[in-house]
Parts: structure tokens; sequence; C-alpha cells
């Protein structure tokens, strides 16, 4: 458990570095400003609802399950490989989210309107962060 735990925490300081890097580039290397199609915005702005209706469904699904089987019974490899898989599947939805203001920077939109995708990917996978399951109370 303890190595999976280490193992999450390290990637999730490593997207949320890379999530600092897409703001970075998205402003150096971005094309200059154009008019976008705001069918394009309304298209990411709704995929990125469903993103996050995807995690939510993930972190119940998987993490919460998997974290309330770890709780009994702490070394079962089933229950962790469902946690671990349920973390690593978090952050990558939430690092895609972040890639759509990275993707409509590089279209020529300006940062105000890729700033929400970056601070939603970086805020949720902040606020996700591996937790150690807490052990069953005794009865």
């Amino acid at each position: 458990m303890g190595r999976t735990l280490k193992l999450l925490r390290a990637v999730q300081l490593c997207m949320l570095a890379s999530i600092l890097l897409y703001g970075l580039v998205g402003e150096i290397s971005g094309p200059t400003l154009r008019a976008v199609n705001p069918s394009l915005n309304y298209a990411f702005a709704t995929a990125a609802v469903a993103l996050v209706g995807t995690i939510l469904v993930v972190r119940r699904t998987l993490v919460q399950r998997a974290a309330e089987s770890l709780a009994l019974r702490p070394e079962d490899p089933l229950s962790l490989g469902h946690w671990k898989t349920g973390y690593l599947a978090t952050y990558i939805l939430c690092e895609a989210l972040a890639l759509f203001g990275l993707v409509l920077r590089f279209m020529g939109s300006d940062l105000r309107q890729s700033l929400p995708f970056y601070l939603g990917g970086f805020v949720l996978l902040f606020f996700f962060a591996p937790r150690q399951p807490a052990k069953a109370a005794a009865v």
C-alpha cells in the first residue's frame, strides 16, 4: 500500500507540473490571437462538463469501493489494483480537461478562454490527492 501511495503522489505531482507547463507553453508558443468559432468553445465546455461527470463516476465506482474494501483487507491485491486504477483514471481525465485549454490556445483563443480549462484540471487534480483508506472500526 505504501509504495502504491507514493507512486500515485508522484504521478499527481508530475501531472500538476505538466498542467502548469501547458499554460506556459500556450502563452509562449501559442499562435497569434484570431477569431475562433464560438461553437468550438461551447463544444469544449460541454465536453469538460462530461469529463467532470465521468471523474465523479470513476471516483465513486472504483476509488471509493476499493477504499472500503481496503479498509477491511489492506493487502487485498484486487482492491489495491482497483484503487490505483481509479486514481490513475481520475488523473488522466483531469489532465484531459487541462489539455482542452491548450488546444483552444493553439486554435487562436486568448488566455482568458483557456484559463478555466487549465484551472479546472489543476484544481480537480490537486483536490483528488491519494489518501490511504481508513482502517475499519472494530465492532
